[in-house]
């Protein structure tokens, strides 16, 4: 089946609670797939990976599309930032360039962030 989702949410499917010690990436998945039901299903695929490398920071989650600087947070809950995550959604599939300050980000994810990417193309090297 083609995927015609132009977003990406990606979960790492490795990491462990820090304190329960529970793998709960694919749980975060399936609230992230309810939540974003409807609106915004169509354009946003949800997936897991085996690692990011954000082990010291787990649980991480990804944002990424074509043409769009691409973001890492970790030390997510699956708990308690699932409705951060899917505002912060919204935010990104709003965004031509993907291209957010911190400000504009929801204030449970602040803190949050690994790393913004940029998107590739010699026009965003400066």
């Amino acid at each position: 089946m083609l995927d015609t989702a132009y977003h990406r949410i990606i979960v790492c499917s490795l990491c462990r609670d820090t304190v329960t010690r529970l793998r709960s990436g694919e749980d975060l998945c399936a609230e992230l797939r309810s939540r974003l039901a409807g609106t915004l299903a169509s354009s946003f695929a949800v997936e897991t990976v085996d690692c990011m490398a954000g082990c010291s920071r787990p649980l991480t989650v990804a944002f990424n599309a074509q043409g769009k600087a691409s973001y890492l947070f970790g030390s997510i809950d699956s708990g308690t930032d699932a409705g951060a995550l899917v505002e912060f959604a919204r935010l990104y599939a709003s965004l031509a360039d993907g291209w957010c300050s911190s400000d504009q980000r929801p204030a449970r994810l602040a803190g949050k962030i690994l790393a913004r990417i940029p998107a590739g193309g010699r026009e965003q090297v400066r």
